[in-house]
């Protein structure tokens, strides 16, 4: 139940980042991020990552109320989280502090790609307990 719950505040989570990036990128990104995006390019690269934001949400809740593809939902989970973070830490690395919230969004990823991988972990032990 637990992971059910999990899946389910990450996508609610993802969901206004993923419209935020995409749905009118020009007016959010510039309002939050002070970033301008006046080229179809530009535009076109954050409606897709958008609709990357929003299909693995779909996975994620998929995994919420299919018993059969909870651990492949964590899995994608842990993925993602920890795959922002790292890109994120490079770029600290690389190219100094960004804006507040994007240290905050870097903080999330870290700690929920770790209770994703908590959650993995013990529906594995709960498995081996079930067949053994």
């Amino acid at each position: 139940m637990r992971t059910k719950y999990f899946l389910i505040f990450c996508s609610v989570g993802l969901v206004p980042i993923a419209l935020g990036y995409g749905a009118n990128p020009s007016a959010s990104l510039g309002a939050v991020f002070g970033i301008t995006v006046d080229t179809v390019n530009l535009t076109h690269i954050m409606r897709a990552v958008m609709g990357l934001y929003l299909a693995v949400v779909a996975l994620w809740l998929w995994g919420a109320f299919d018993k059969s593809m909870e651990r492949p939902a964590l899995i994608a989970c842990a993925v993602f989280m920890f795959g922002l973070a790292a890109g994120r830490v490079l770029s600290i690395v690389l190219d100094g502090w960004p804006h507040w919230l994007l240290i905050v969004y870097a903080i999330l990823e870290i700690v929920l790609g770790v209770i994703a991988v908590s959650l993995l972990r013990q529906t594995a032990e709960e498995r081996s307990t079930e067949s053994g």
